[in-house]
Formats: C-alpha cells, sequence, structure tokens
C-alpha cells in the first residue's frame, strides 16, 4: 500500500474521477449500442443519459455523506 498520505490522496481522488466519468458514459455507451442493435433510437439512448445521471448523484450523495461525517 502507499504509505505517503500526499499520494494516498491523489490516488483517492483520481479514483473518485473514473468512478463519476464511469458511472456517467457506461450507461450512455450501453444505451447506444442497445439502440444501433435494435434499432430504437433514441430510447435506449436516453434512458442511459438518465441512469448515468441518476447514478452520477447517488455518488455525489454518497460523497457529501463522508464530507459531513468527517467534519
Amino acid at each position: 500500500m502507499i504509505k505517503d498520505s500526499k499520494n494516498r490522496k491523489y490516488l483517492e481522488y483520481a479514483g473518485l474521477g473514473f468512478e463519476i466519468a464511469a458511472s456517467f458514459s457506461v450507461p450512455i455507451l450501453f444505451g447506444y449500442w442497445l439502440d444501433e442493435k435494435y434499432q430504437t433510437s433514441p430510447w435506449w439512448l436516453l434512458a442511459g443519459i438518465f441512469t448515468g445521471i441518476l447514478l452520477m448523484l447517488s455518488i455525489f450523495i454518497k460523497i457529501a455523506r463522508d464530507t459531513n461525517s468527517r467534519d
């Protein structure tokens, strides 16, 4: 494990950024793929966007709760 607290924080923030980016982009890309496969454009893409927004909001709520519990 990383012992330096400065590097640990950088890795924590990088992981958080990756989690936010993945939670938003993966459902959108999956919705796009489903639209292409089943020719249902834009319905699965819109569902992916909505799902990505909900996942991002849940991550932001988790971050806010963790920040408030530290204080």
